[in-house]
């Protein structure tokens, strides 16, 4: 077996940080190196450390493991193969899907840090193969049966602040110290750069890349790139289109798009008008168009 950092898993990582393997709970076993080999999560059941607290009502899935001084909280539902590291803490009505990885010090489900709260009953919702680094946190909602969501292959960096009531897509990334305000949108394929806070009810659209560092107080259309303080547009995510398969044609189209909006001398309603007009009718124009016309804190510029 491998355990060059390069190699190491997030599994191999949380063992080599229990040095004892005879005080664990569910089947482990121990091999060279002071590594311990996870078992495989179908019909394998939770492995808890110790040390470890979780609480009465607390569902856990098949291969669940549990690091040192966790805590879980008795809301709480991890799917098969999700791994909590050291010292993290899950709590309030969180559900997380399968094979997420939660690393040290994180926290999830916490009461929001929003004055109108008055602990009514809300979620957190994290879906399959998540990532949530060092110190993340991702905070309940406000309002009652209102969840915070973040969705799947999500992965989100050291640090990281998730507040009440954001809607996170799929395959979104988060870099170090993204701080996300109350009721943010990020849709799919979404990155921001790390230290980054992001304004309470923006949205950032599909495939958007924000530079590290920025200031986001507007929404950012989708496949945009932007960056800086104040915030500008830059061109579109070429790159991270293009790493998604979205063929030439339809990058074409919407560097046509861009250049409409944003390079004309035409407002935004005529920029929008001339869009459908002219331009071939791709999914990604139709969503370009929607998102800027529903946008109701305008469009970073």
């Amino acid at each position: 077996m491998e355990t060059s950092s390069r190699k190491q898993s997030f599994s191999q990582a949380l063992s080599i940080a229990i040095p004892e393997a005879d005080g664990l709970t569910g089947t482990w076993a121990r091999v060279p190196g002071a590594v311990l080999e996870l078992p495989e999560p179908r019909g394998t059941p939770p492995a808890v450390h110790p040390t470890a607290i979780v609480a009465r009502g607390a569902e856990l899935g098949h291969g669940v493991v549990i690091g040192p001084f966790a805590y879980i909280g008795p809301r709480v539902t991890l799917g098969d193969g999700t791994q909590v590291g050291l010292h993290a803490i899950i709590e309030g009505r969180t559900t997380m899907g399968p094979r997420c990885q939660v690393h040290h010090g994180a926290v999830i489900g916490n009461i929001p840090q929003d004055l109108k709260f008055r602990g009514v009953p809300t979620e957190v919702c994290i879906g399959h193969d998540t990532v949530v680094r060092e110190y993340a946190t991702v905070h309940a909602a406000t309002g009652e049966r209102e969840s915070t969501i973040v969705g799947d292959h999500v992965l989100l960096m050291a640090y990281a602040h998730v507040a009440h009531n954001c809607r996170i897509g799929n395959h979104v990334i988060l870099a170090n110290a993204v701080n996300l305000a109350g009721h943010v949108r990020v849709d799919d394929y979404a990155i921001i750069g790390g230290m980054t806070p992001v304004h309470q009810f923006v949205t950032i659209g599909c495939h958007a890349f924000i530079g590290g560092g920025s200031r986001v107080p507007q929404d950012v259309p989708p496949f945009v790139k932007a960056a800086g303080n104040p915030l500008r547009a830059c061109g579109l995510n070429s790159v991270g289109m293009d790493r998604r398969g979205i063929p030439a044609e339809v990058r074409l189209e919407l560097k046509r798009a861009y250049r409409i909006l944003y390079r004309s001398q035409l407002n935004v309603s005529q920029a929008l008008t001339r869009i459908a007009r002219d331009l071939k009718p791709y999914p990604e124009i139709h969503e370009f168009i929607e998102f800027v016309r529903s946008s109701e804190r305008g469009i970073v510029r």
